[in-house]
């Protein structure tokens, strides 16, 4: 065979791969947008959902929950944003199922049931940062951004015979700024939630080992009080609740790829794989303490 015969047979391939990956990215976008016009129909019940951290906060200091527009255009765009993530939350599964049929196929049968899980996982962890971010730490960190609102009933006092009323200055939110922060927290505390999972699949496919995650906590603590700062308000609570969240996230994180070591070390002793590997972790390991004795 010729080696233009051999580039021909491999190209078919890729070119079909290539065609069911366009296929499978159509069905999704189509998909995306039958959620993005379902939800635009029902904009405005979702943003009032969305506003209940808000609600709750203003109720509890006595106040109205009104938001305004700033510009004509905003209140469109704000339906925009609300049916944009409503969206993509309905087509989400749909979105899952149309890349594991394209992935599928070229996985063996042990691999896909090691994958399947973390496809499943990988969702409910989101919702459940999700869920966090709405119900504990937003509000929360609303209380503490209206704890700065200033009423001028408050500093009366008399000049004379006049009263003066002092400054007032209250909230009132723009509903395109209150939908961008809201947004950013469920974001945010979903993907921070995505750690166990993706540190789980990663230590599975032999990229980490529990071992190693152990060794580099000090620099995943820097790393998580980085991340509370950037993804929170200048607010210590919620800071403070991120880097304790995450941080147990991370901890969790290490025994579930310890006990996936555990399954892969038992499978390869069963077949009689191990003795190569298990030489190689006690060299390892001698290595590691030789290091320690010269510290």
């Amino acid at each position: 065979m010729s080696v233009e015969d051999e580039i021909e047979d491999s190209s078919a391939p890729l070119i079909e791969h290539l065609a069911e990956l366009r296929n499978r990215l159509i069905h999704s976008v189509v998909a995306f947008i039958i959620g993005m016009v379902i939800c635009f129909t029902v904009a405005t019940p979702i943003f009032n959902f969305l506003t209940a951290p808000l609600c709750q906060v203003l109720s509890e200091r006595g106040q109205n929950c009104d938001l305004i527009f700033i510009s004509p255009q905003e209140g469109f765009f704000v339906a925009i944003k609300v049916s944009l993530l409503g969206g993509f939350i309905l087509a989400f599964p749909y979105i899952a199922n149309q890349m594991w049929r394209f992935v599928a196929p070229g996985l063996y049968k042990s691999e896909k049931g090691a994958f399947l899980p973390f496809l499943v996982a990988s969702p409910f962890m989101f919702f459940l940062g999700a869920s966090f971010a709405f119900y504990v730490v937003t509000p929360l960190a609303y209380d503490f951004f209206l704890g700065f609102q200033q009423f001028g009933n408050d500093g009366e006092a008399v000049v004379g015979e006049e009263v003066n009323q002092g400054l007032s200055v209250v909230f009132q939110g723009s509903a395109q700024e209150y939908l961008n922060l809201t947004i950013k927290f469920i974001v945010a505390f979903g993907l921070c939630f995505q750690l166990p999972v993706l540190l789980t699949l990663m230590g599975k496919a032999g990229l980490v080992s529990a071992k190693g995650l152990g060794n580099v906590r000090k620099y995943a603590v820097v790393a998580i009080l980085v991340l509370a700062a950037l993804v929170t308000p200048p607010d210590v609570i919620t800071q403070v609740i991120l880097f304790v969240v995450v941080y147990g996230l991370y901890e969790i994180s290490i025994f579930l790829v310890a006990r996936v070591e555990r399954k892969r070390i038992a499978e390869l002793k069963a077949q009689g794989l191990w003795f190569e590997d298990d030489e190689e972790e006690e060299d390892f390991d001698a290595a590691d303490d030789d290091g320690d004795a010269r510290k």
